[in-house]
Order: C-alpha cells, then sequence, then structure tokens
C-alpha cells in the first residue's frame, strides 16, 4: 500500500535524524516501555500498524514488511521510529478523549479539525459503504454510533474511535475522532494529527483496493 512520501516530521527535522536517534536505544527497554515483540537473535521488532508488519531492524532503522519489501511510507516510518525513541505503553481504562482534551489539545484544536476530521468528514461521509468495508477489514469493533461507528488498533495495543455523520439536506457531513487514555503515553498531541492522517491515508488506500 503506497502513500505519499514525507521524508519530515511536523518539527522539519529529516527522517535520517530519527533514523540515528533510534540506532542509539537500547532495544530491550524500547520493547519493554512499549510493550513492542523485539526478536533478539534477529534484532528486529515488529510493530503491527492497521493490521500491516512493520518489521524494524536495530541499530540499522531498516524496515521491511512481511513480504520483505520496503515501505515508502517515511511519515509513517519516522513515527514508529519516534514512539520507540519517546513513547511507552500502558493499559487503557477505556475512557476515550476528544483531541481538545488531550495536554494542551486546544492549543491544536483547529489544524487538527481541518487536518483530520473535516477530511475524514469529507472522505468518507459520501461514501459512507467504504468506511465500513475499511473497518471490517481490519476487524474493527462496531460501537454503534452516527451512520457508522468503529473502534480499531492503531498500533499494538493503541485504539481510536471514528465516528461518521453522512450528510443530509439540513447538515453536512461531519465525524469525530477519539483517543483512549493511554494514547498521551504513546504520542504527544501534536503526532495525533500525524496519527490521524497516517489513518486516514491507509483508510483511502484501503477503500480504493477494496473496490
Amino acid at each position: 500500500m503506497a502513500l505519499e512520501h514525507e521524508k519530515n516530521n511536523k518539527d522539519g527535522l529529516p527522517y535520517e535524524h530519527y533514523k540515528e536517534l533510534f540506532s542509539k536505544i537500547d532495544p530491550i527497554e524500547a520493547a519493554t516501555r512499549c510493550n513492542i515483540p523485539y526478536d533478539e537473535e534477529k534484532k528486529i521488532f515488529t510493530i503491527r500498524l492497521m493490521g500491516t508488519n512493520y518489521n524494524i531492524e536495530h541499530p540499522t532503522g531498516e524496515v521491511r514488511l512481511d513480504d520483505g519489501k520496503e515501505p515508502q511510507e517515511f511519515n509513517i516510518t519516522i513515527l514508529l521510529y519516534r514512539y520507540l525513541i519517546e513513547g511507552s505503553y500502558g493499559p487503557t481504562s477505556g475512557k476515550h478523549l476528544t483531541y481538545s482534551e488531550l495536554p494542551s489539545g486546544d492549543l491544536y484544536l483547529r489544524q487538527f479539525t481541518g487536518r483530520c476530521k473535516t477530511r475524514f468528514a469529507y472522505g468518507f461521509g459520501f461514501n459512507v459503504g467504504g468506511f465500513k468495508a475499511v473497518m471490517e477489514a481490519l476487524g474493527a469493533e462496531d460501537i454503534g454510533q452516527g451512520d457508522a461507528g468503529y473502534r480499531f488498533e492503531f498500533i499494538n495495543g493503541i485504539y481510536l474511535t471514528f465516528i461518521l455523520w453522512a450528510p443530509d439536506e439540513d447538515f453536512p457531513p461531519n465525524s469525530q475522532i477519539l483517543f483512549e487514555d493511554n494514547f498521551p503515553l504513546a504520542f504527544s498531541t501534536e503526532d495525533a494529527a500525524i496519527v490521524g492522517d497516517i489513518a486516514i491515508n491507509i483508510m483511502k488506500a484501503m477503500s480504493k483496493a477494496l473496490k
């Protein structure tokens, strides 16, 4: 599933910067902190992101999918490096947070709304069936909200909930994106917009493939 290349992260720091930082982590500590499988013999982390395994070799930072191919989604690779460098995993209580309820989320809400909520609403509000097909392919949990609402695993043990309302004669399409309360341990609030963007990119690519 080829997505757009993005070699720079939100701060303008290059892919190579995070690859170098990744090379310096203690892999055993990172695997424990992030609750990610690590094969000590092969020196490979395996992170499952929306149904696809990303196998990351340490310390080289080389990434391969299960079929041996190198992924082209540099934004995903940078996010996975950042998670292993800075993030951590903790169990969720099941509480859901809106973006504005994340730490300092109110400061970036306008950007998140345009980049993720509005994009999702207009990307699938006129194609609710396509959204449902993608969620079913991912084995997502139907939460019975909106015209379509699903809880799905973004990466190992970190879940998102996407809710969609189709347009009618009075209202345009609308959406909500929710994060479980273990999300702030794994990613920064600014990274949440990147997470949402990646999830929507993958859903759009899957929707085209499922037609």
